[in-house]
């Protein structure tokens, strides 16, 4: 290709990458920055091409100039990646959560409705708990929160495990759970609607039969403080299901496979956010609610402000104008 016909091709681009460049050297926080890392990787390779083809240099040094200048911006934005997920925590998640709070809240009902729905049931009629877990699931269950057992929230068999190794186990179980109802919202939504029912019910027959038999204290003051992050994790991650499955459902105007983009970028957002959360559910978990020296009562004072800390971040987290970019 001639080098008249390559720059005609190519000069706005050239151009507007020009502009960019200006506008990045004046203002940190300029627009444009979400596309520059493509844009610059295209620069580079009109300027691989122009050396390759032998085209002048002033073309050459003026392309060279502008790669300079973009390997420098580059890696300067790449830099904030800090505030960016900073900002992402304290702002965008809550604001998210909030955006889609039909989703949460449908979410919520199928989740926190089973599980407080099923828990009183078991607690009034006992024997349904073995019409949903096995009879040895059910026994380990009560070995686990026995108040003579001497370890809280763990099996025999791991109640000599360290700290570290119960935190991994316990994000590598929990993440599981939350991204199997999350992507089985790919049916239509009726993946996740069915994983949230049932989770809620698993986790409310084990509450309703271990209050029944008198394990109540043990079972709740070790479940309240982690809950507060593990439980709104899972419904969190039902209602990024149910986004996905509304699309499906009713695209609007746009093709499924389009609106079904669309619903997945905030979605993944979400289970991003469902990520932390579990995270720092795990570390709770480990290190504070299989712990048998602080009292019950410590405990449930504990447990309530993290909950409250939740509900409040959830709902008044990122409402200022002024939250952090």
């Amino acid at each position: 290709m001639k080098q008249s016909l390559f720059e005609h091709r190519h000069m706005a681009e050239w151009e507007q990458f020009s502009r960019t460049l200006d506008s990045l050297e004046g203002d940190k926080n300029a627009v444009g920055v979400e596309n520059f890392p493509s844009d610059y990787r295209r620069l580079c390779q009109h300027l691989a091409l122009a050396r390759e083809r032998g085209y002048s240099s002033f073309l050459i040094d003026s392309l060279q100039q502008q790669a300079l200048r973009g390997h420098q911006q580059l890696y300067r934005h790449r830099s904030r990646l800090g505030p960016r997920v900073l900002s992402f925590i304290l702002a965008d998640f809550p604001r998210l959560v909030r955006e889609q709070w039909r989703f949460v809240l449908a979410a919520c009902l199928m989740f926190f409705g089973s599980l407080i729905g099923f828990a009183l049931l078991v607690y009034l009629y006992p024997e349904l708990i073995y019409s949903l877990i096995p009879a040895e699931q059910v026994s380990e269950m009560q070995s686990m929160y026995d108040p003579d057992a001497g370890h809280l929230g763990r099996l025999a068999e791991r109640a000599a495990s360290d700290d570290w190794a119960m935190f991994g186990y316990y994000i590598m179980h929990n993440i599981g759970i939350a991204f199997q109802t999350f992507a089985s919202g790919l049916l239509f939504g009726l993946g996740s609607a069915f994983f949230l029912i049932f989770n809620g019910l698993m986790i409310g027959a084990v509450a309703g039969h271990l209050t029944r038999i008198g394990f109540g204290q043990t079972f709740w003051s070790f479940v309240i403080g982690h809950g507060a992050f593990e439980l709104t994790a899972i419904a969190l991650a039902g209602a990024a299901g149910l986004q996905l499955g509304w699309a499906l459902i009713a695209p609007g105007r746009q093709p499924r496979g389009e609106a079904l983009l669309v619903a997945a970028r905030k979605s993944v957002l979400l289970i991003c956010g469902v990520m932390l959360f579990l995270l720092v559910a795990a570390f709770i978990e480990a290190y504070w609610s299989s712990m048998t020296a602080p009292s019950p009562l410590i405990k449930y004072l504990v447990g309530a402000a993290l909950w409250m800390l939740m509900a409040a971040y959830l709902l008044f987290a990122g409402r200022s104008r002024h939250a952090p970019e």
